[in-house]
């Protein structure tokens, strides 16, 4: 696997032949490892950054504190098949003088948009930013992460980008649990507490809930891909998750 940590190095870098992309903010689990291996099961090659991208992180959030170990994820990224890493650091994605960004206007709006403000903009403008360098013929995303998977299909279907997106049903640890780079701050009694979540969602009863901080919990219908959707907090983790209803298309 070839390291790339500045733009001049990606291009370098960047294999022949039909290229799939992982973006990813590293912190690598199990579900990274699924959409690595669909990727390298599609594609001739592999491309995966590896970019914890501060534009998504408002001021009081868990930027600083967001899992890194860039050793760690090399390795599970050469494990899974990936051939190119593409780990920038923020100001070569954001030089001086930064300014353009890109707003996927009405799918920003609801469930996160509305208590993560800006967090989709800049989810948008860097994967376009990705697509634009690595060119890839097609794109991974899982499917824990539903408005996001929204938000990047609607991008590439307004902009006339030449990719598919594909997604990745969420992998989830034996106990019901969406694995998720975050489930590493929980206390073994928070982890205990956080099952509510999938057990509420498989149920669809919101007040399997009651005790957990509740951003919300609703059916959403993200361009034609409906979900039950929810957000919690559980002690100081904030954890999302969501289910696809009956009907769905995809």
């Amino acid at each position: 696997m070839k390291m790339a940590r500045t733009i001049a190095e990606l291009q370098a870098a960047r294999p022949s032949g039909e290229i799939g992309l992982v973006p990813t903010m590293g912190a690598y689990h199990a579900g990274h490892v699924a959409l690595f291996e669909a990727a390298r099961a599609e594609n001739d090659a592999v491309v995966a950054s590896l970019f914890v991208n501060p534009a998504q992180f408002a001021e009081g959030e868990d930027f600083a504190l967001y899992p890194r170990d860039r050793e760690r994820d090399s390795c599970i990224a050469a494990e899974s098949g990936v051939d190119v890493l593409f780990a920038p650091d923020a100001s070569e994605l954001y030089p001086s003088g930064y300014q353009t960004w890109v707003d996927v206007e009405e799918l920003s709006r609801p469930l996160e948009g509305a208590f993560r403000p800006g967090h989709f903009r800049a989810v948008a403008t860097v994967c376009l930013k990705l697509f634009n360098l690595v060119r890839p013929a097609r794109a991974y995303f899982g499917q824990k992460d539903a408005q996001q998977v929204a938000v990047v299909g609607r991008l590439v279907r307004d902009l006339h980008l030449p990719l598919e997106l594909h997604v990745v049903p969420t992998v989830r640890d034996d106990d019901g649990l969406a694995l998720s780079s975050r489930n590493v701050f929980l206390s073994a009694d928070e982890r205990e507490r956080a099952l509510a979540l999938p057990r509420a969602l498989a149920a669809r009863d919101r007040s399997l809930l009651d005790g957990l901080d509740v951003d919300y919990f609703e059916e959403a219908d993200l361009d034609g891909m409906h979900v039950l959707a929810a957000a919690v907090r559980v002690g100081s983790t904030r954890l999302i998750d969501n289910v696809p209803l009956e009907g769905d298309p995809r």
